[in-house]
């Protein structure tokens, strides 16, 4: 009676652990999120419902009725269903670099980005500034993809870009 006692105990202080390394992870995660790109709009990914990257054809456009909040702005969605999906997993479902240009990013810089030039790799949803941008990424992803990700802790903390004059 006392061994499985202690097993109960045992078993809750390891699962408490458990939950504080995972709430530690989550917060890391979160803290070490760098300033959001958004358009004019004020809204991530010009509205578009960064789970349709993951799920459909094409991109869906949001609903102005069906949002949430992250890393400080408003994401929107398509369905409730989509929006609890992000819910769940936001680091999943919310592009890289916090919705700045992957291209650029593998260059050093932080650029504004358009919702409709992208790619999902490896169930990563790359942004980038233009189509004409994203043809020129998609001709090397591998080695663009390494030079960003060498390049992002120093551009994480910098400030967001700025979005075009004339929308996006």
């Amino acid at each position: 009676m006392s061994f499985t006692m202690m097993s109960k105990a045992g078993l809750r202080l390891v699962l408490g652990l458990v939950n504080l390394v995972v709430l530690g992870l989550v917060m890391t995660s979160v803290a070490e999120a760098g300033p959001q790109y958004v358009g004019r709009d004020g809204l991530a990914v010009g509205g578009y419902d960064v789970v349709s990257y993951h799920t459909g054809e094409t991109p869906v456009e949001g609903l102005e009725t069906i949002t949430t909040q992250y890393n400080g702005v408003t994401w929107q969605f398509a369905s409730e269903a989509n929006r609890d999906l992000f819910l769940a997993d936001p680091m999943r479902y919310a592009p890289a670099y916090d919705g700045h240009c992957a291209y650029a990013a593998a260059h050093g810089n932080k650029t504004r980005t358009d919702p409709l030039a992208y790619a999902v790799v490896d169930d990563v949803l790359y942004l980038n500034f233009s189509p004409r941008i994203q043809n020129r990424w998609a001709e090397d992803v591998p080695g663009y993809l390494e030079r960003s990700e060498a390049n992002w802790p120093e551009l994480v903390d910098e400030p967001a870009a700025r979005p075009s004059r004339w929308g996006g």
